[in-house]
């Protein structure tokens, strides 16, 4: 059995997805998380909602605050898992250029 409790998967909603670019709503309740995954694309993050995040890495974990539309953007190869630390719901749109 393991000692650490499962979380919540974050709940993700493709909105489009054509020859151009996937763009995806990502929604967690508090607790949830994406599960670890490597961006086979660059993408952009625009946050919906205030979003306290635990962004755990390949070398540890680090938390970040963003503030509801504070967009930002990474390259391809990012591995991660991200997890809503917070107390309340939050959402980001994901868009993926390719």
């Amino acid at each position: 059995m393991s000692r650490f409790k499962a979380r919540p998967p974050a709940e993700p909603t493709v909105l489009i997805d054509d020859a151009v670019v996937r763009v995806t709503r990502w929604d967690f309740v508090p607790g949830a998380d994406t599960g670890h995954h490597v961006h086979g694309m660059g993408y952009v993050v625009v946050p919906m909602t205030d979003c306290q995040f635990l962004i755990e890495e390949e070398d540890g974990a680090r938390t970040v605050d963003v503030k509801a539309g504070a967009v930002y953007r990474r390259e391809a190869g990012v591995a991660h898992n991200v997890v809503n630390r917070g107390d309340t719901p939050m959402s980001f749109i994901e868009i993926e250029y390719k």
